[in-house]
């Protein structure tokens, strides 16, 4: 009988408007290793054409906090004091290690460095724009954050940047291609 070898946990961390959703999906196509999506809990409500278990896993908020209160998650946090949790489970993350899987997780920085106190092997990579002025352009392009919005994401952006040293690559998405050749010799190496 043949024993899978477990899987490595990968994690990938970024201010928003940095394009981590955009070149990981692009990854996710790209590379050879069998990397599999971590996919997050929220207690927001989803959006059109969101489908439960695949975007996101839905929760309400009563079951998210049971959740959090059986010590479920493997990280979570309130994000932008906007009343909306998101956390990762670690059951499905401990099942897709033990299939021999590579799981990705998408997070901010605080749930990065939780994560790492349980799992300090992972590969962490930090993924952002090269600039604060190129962040900006990229929120502002969206067309759909408000100047309030802009400013409390650049403001959360610098004091992510500020971990930076605490992740053991750095990614500048210049471009969408170069950000996915670049992760992709990231993990690779295995490093």
């Amino acid at each position: 009988m043949e024993t899978v070898k477990p899987g490595k946990l990968v994690i990938i961390s970024g201010p928003s408007g940095a394009g981590k959703s955009t070149v990981l999906k692009q990854v996710l196509v790209n590379s050879a290793l069998p990397l599999e999506l971590s996919v997050s809990a929220t207690t927001r409500q989803p959006r059109p054409g969101e489908t439960d278990g695949v975007d996101y896993r839905f929760l309400s908020e009563k079951e998210f906090f049971r959740r959090r209160e059986n010590d479920e998650f493997l990280e979570w946090k309130e994000v932008f004091s906007c009343g909306d949790y998101y956390g990762t489970l670690t059951k499905s993350v401990a099942a897709g290690l033990t299939a021999g899987k590579w799981v990705v997780l998408e997070i901010d920085v605080e749930g990065a460095m939780t994560v790492l106190e349980r799992h300090p092997d992972a590969i962490t990579i930090f993924l952002h724009p090269g600039s604060d002025e190129e962040l900006e352009r990229r929120l502002r392009d969206r067309g759909t954050e408000t100047e309030e919005s802009i400013t409390r994401r650049l403001d959360v952006a610098r004091r992510e940047m500020a971990y930076l040293d605490k992740y053991k690559h750095e990614v500048v998405n210049n471009t969408v291609d170069q950000a996915v050749e670049d992760i992709c010799k990231i993990l690779t190496s295995g490093e």
